[in-house]
């Protein structure tokens, strides 16, 4: 089946629209048997075949089949479209998607008025982006006072809504958001007072590329999403990631009132940081201003925040985000694949190591290598198998290096006591014969090294722990938090360290064989597919207990089901109206958002697997 529907853009930017065949529109929203419509937002990801994240939603999407599921994709590349999407289950009602690579030609020509109104709201959002530091949403390089900080959220977020706004009633903004009313916008809000100077130092061609680039991160806001049909009719908007794609989230809660839920493990304001090296100091700044506005504006108005893991929980806090808000769901594993070899763990080879991943520079191979040279010094029977494919052409540059270093390093030893005949260095990829999967991999060794300088959540070293292996890593990103006490530790880019701590196991299989126990355990309770569906199923009930309906509710058979809207929320006044129970708080961000009585419940508990990730998190 074609799952790549023609697109069409009239007078508003209107995506693709799919409705798989053969699958029944199930009912919007059954309080007694606790269905849920949900709106799945996505980056670049699911339900494209080579999307980030694509497993992870669609085991989500799988487990949840009491549930309906409304997919609304961003797509990132050409390429994406063109592989298609994978299988989709029954509960998937419709598909909507739309791209963020190509440019679009609306063909709109605003009037006079239209344009004022642009210039305007073009202009405050210009304005909060230069007068903030450039680490975004905490304050400039020298500290931005508390108050100042806060008045240009409220600026920025006023900006935009008005741009959305602007769209909805004019028929989109492509065009107007690459104009010369926009290049002069933002050079007007960079060479005002108060600007900071990253901000004031930016030029033509940097002003050119920003504008190019905001114009792709506010595509969103002129598609046509945001109608009482689409997004206004689903109970819940779940954004997959942060940054462009919780964008329609935001604006389906401005428009329809639609509580959103932000899941993050991977925090999009860090990963600017680490993929904007290049740029100009004026690029990096306002760029990074706006992904720090976009966040906290988009913390603030969540209902839920859901960080895979600390690290990401402390980007999200520095960015604004309400403690209260904040539940550590991390990411679910398939342990399936990794059962024979856990159970089993006598079967390795004591002497080999063995390093699985992605074969790129932010692994530093390069020091596990050195770090080997040491192992065989002291272990003269020692072999290390890096197993792993190269990421695109500066993963297999460094692929070659690393062979080279090894070959320099290890040149073969065919005579002497403890001759192998081959280096004992090897490069592997999975898929052959004598080793047909990861699992195979992790079970062909001992001990699994981790070497890496930058990480966010350590899939590889959790499949390891599911395997029962001792693990050495370095302390980068979410490493200590997954493995807990069941692993050693070294600082990143010391080989030498990394060395002894691989010796000390190697030298102790009793200590090992415990470590590697405790592994598997932890990894069982914390990281399973099943916590983690139990933990968003737990999730999506607890902000609807905290939602009034916003339509008629209907029973198993079709009918209006009585009393399914709370009387409290037709009552006007704080009991219903949101600004008016902020002001009562004191301020927004608090845990008990929700609208009516269930405003002063207590709200519901998640699972105690969750429980226990909050506290293996503290």
């Amino acid at each position: 089946m074609d799952n790549r529907p023609s697109r069409h853009l009239p007078v508003r930017i209107r995506s693709s629209r799919c409705e798989p065949p053969g699958q029944r529109r199930l009912p919007k929203r059954e309080i007694g048997g606790a269905r849920v419509r949900i709106g799945l937002l996505t980056e670049g990801g699911y339900p494209y075949l080579s999307g980030e994240a694509g497993l992870w939603c669609d085991r989500l999407v799988r487990g949840l089949e009491q549930h309906e599921f409304d997919l609304y994709a961003l797509s990132r590349s050409e390429r994406e479209e063109a592989e298609g999407w994978v299988p989709l289950p029954p509960q998937v009602g419709r598909v909507r998607t739309a791209p963020l690579w190509e440019t679009v030609d609306d063909g709109i020509v605003h009037g006079r008025r239209a344009r004022r109104r642009f210039a305007e709201c073009y202009g405050e959002l210009a304005t909060a982006l230069c007068t903030a530091g450039p680490g975004g949403a905490s304050g400039g390089p020298e500290g931005e006072p508390a108050g100042q900080s806060a008045l240009e959220a409220d600026r920025f977020a006023s900006a935009l809504y008005g741009l959305a706004e602007l769209a909805r009633d004019e028929g989109g903004l492509p065009t107007a958001l690459r104009s010369e009313t926009a290049v002069r916008a933002l050079e007007r809000a960079c060479r005002a007072p108060g600007a900071h100077r990253a901000a004031r130092e930016a030029r033509v061609p940097d002003l050119l590329t920003v504008t190019a680039r905001l114009e792709r991160a506010l595509r969103p806001l002129s598609l046509d999403w945001y109608e009482d049909d689409d997004l206004g009719s689903v109970d819940l908007c779940h954004a997959t990631s942060g940054g462009t794609a919780a964008l329609p989230g935001l604006l389906a809660r401005h428009f329809c009132d639609v509580p959103l839920l932000v899941t993050e493990y991977g925090v999009r304001l860090r990963t600017h940081y680490l993929t904007e090296p290049d740029s100009s100091p004026a690029i990096r700044s306002l760029l990074a201003a706006f992904h720090g506005r976009l966040a906290t504006e988009t913390y603030r108005r969540a209902a839920v925040i859901t960080p895979g893991n600390t690290h990401a929980r402390r980007w999200q806090e520095r960015c604004g985000a309400d403690r209260a808000k904040l539940r550590t769901v991390h990411p679910g594993m398939d342990a399936a694949p990794f059962a024979e070899a856990g159970e089993s763990p006598d079967c390795a080879d004591p002497q080999t190591l063995v390093w699985v991943g992605r074969v790129e520079p932010a692994k530093d191979l390069v020091s596990l290598l050195h770090a080997f040279a040491e192992i065989r010094r002291a272990e003269p029977g020692a072999r290390l198998r890096i197993v792993g494919a190269p990421t695109g052409p500066e993963g297999a540059a460094y692929l070659g290096h690393c062979k080279a270093l090894a070959a320099q390093l290890f040149p073969d030893e065919a005579d002497g006591p403890h001759a192998v005949g081959r280096n004992p260095v090897s490069f592997e990829e999975t898929g052959g014969p004598e080793l047909p999967s990861r699992a195979d991999a992790y079970a062909s060794g001992a001990l699994v090294v981790l070497s890496s300088v930058v990480e966010g959540f350590p899939a590889g070293l959790v499949e390891a722990m599911f395997c029962g292996r001792a693990t050495v890593s370095t302390d980068v990103g979410a490493v200590v938090e997954a493995i807990g006490g069941t692993g050693l530790v070294v600082p990143p880019r010391n080989p030498r360290a990394l060395a002894e701590a691989c010796v000390a196991l190697l030298r102790d299989p009793e200590r090992r064989n415990r470590l590697g126990a405790a592994a598997r355990a932890r990894a069982l309770e914390l990281f399973t597919v099943e916590q983690n569906i139990a933990a968003f199923h737990s999730i999506y009930l607890e902000i609807l207990s905290r939602t009034p309906a916003r339509r008629v509710v209907l029973d198993d058979t079709g009918e209006p089901l009585p009393f399914g809207v709370p009387a409290e929320a037709h009552v006007p006044g704080r009991w219903s109206d949101p600004t008016a129970r902020v002001a009562a708080r004191g301020g927004p961000g608090t845990a008990r958002s929700g609208p009516g009585w269930a405003t002063e419940a207590e709200p519901v508990r998640a699972t105690t697997s969750v429980a226990a990730s909050e506290g293996a998190a503290r």
